[in-house]
Order: C-alpha cells, then sequence, then structure tokens
C-alpha cells in the first residue's frame, strides 16, 4: 500500500495522516474480504479538481474519487485521492474530526475499488452500514449519525 501527502496541509493538519489513511484501508479491505495493493493521494483541491475534470467531466474539487484499476495478475486495485481543503471543510460543517472523516473517505473509496457503490437505495444502505461498521472498528463514531438525527458526536 502507497500514501503519498502531496499537500503538506495534510501533515500540518493531522499528526500522522498517512498512517491513518493506511489503517482505514486496511480495515476496509479486510471488511470486504478483499486483498490487492493500492494507493492513497492526499492532495489539495486543485489537484482533485483537475482529476474531477479529466475523469468524470465535473468542474470543481470533490473530496474523494477513486479509480479502479482493470483486473490484473498484481492484485492491483486501483487509487484513492482525497481534497484536503474540501475535506476540512465538510468535517467543520459536520462537526466531525478532520482524523474521522479522513478515515471515513478513504474506506469509502476502498470499498467503490472492491465493487462497493451506492447508486441504488439497497446498495447504499449496504455500503453505509459497512462504513459504519469499519468506522467503529477504528474508534471512530458513526459517520451517518447526524443525517439520520442520531445524537451521537461525529
Amino acid at each position: 500500500m502507497e500514501v503519498l501527502a502531496e499537500a503538506e496541509a495534510w501533515e500540518g493538519a493531522l499528526p500522522d495522516p498517512e498512517g491513518l489513511a493506511i489503517r482505514a484501508a486496511e480495515a476496509a479491505l479486510a471488511a470486504a474480504g478483499a486483498r490487492g495493493g493500492l494507493a492513497i493521494l492526499l492532495a489539495d483541491d486543485a489537484r482533485l479538481a483537475e482529476l474531477n475534470l479529466a475523469f468524470r467531466s465535473k468542474s470543481g474539487p470533490t473530496n474523494v474519487l477513486s479509480f479502479p484499476a482493470p483486473e490484473n495478475p498484481e492484485g492491483w486495485l486501483g487509487d484513492v485521492a482525497l481534497a484536503y481543503g474540501t475535506c476540512r471543510r465538510e468535517a467543520e460543517a459536520q462537526g466531525k474530526r478532520l482524523e474521522h472523516h479522513l478515515q471515513h473517505l478513504v474506506a469509502h473509496g476502498v470499498l467503490h475499488l472492491v465493487g462497493y457503490d451506492h447508486e441504488g437505495d439497497a446498495e447504499a444502505a449496504e455500503m453505509e452500514a459497512l462504513e459504519v461498521k469499519i468506522l467503529a472498528g477504528l474508534g471512530a463514531p458513526d459517520p451517518y449519525a447526524a443525517e439520520r438525527g442520531d445524537h451521537g458526536q461525529s
């Protein structure tokens, strides 16, 4: 597993963003019963805006992008990229700790690499339930509690 902290803001905001990302990715793979290599890019909004435009034809940054690899004999799953500014703003707006939001989005991105999706209601419910389980195992609160009206701190 490779992690590149391309944006220095990640290092300034969190004591070990690479370690947080690796633990979240490993937990997601274990929860999904999957194995394989992947890379995580901790970037800034400008970089994610470039990737979002190039690969999704959407302007502006997004919080996380997943790039599944084609099936290959080496077992490479793909890449996950996160935007610092967008993630920080979302965490603040949702009353979440940045490290918990980072772990959630890494887990979310990794689940996309191994075939999970949230296009339909049933798929979304399955993916969200797995994310809640993964985050609980990392000692992080339910990332969807606020959306459901739960009063737990996220």
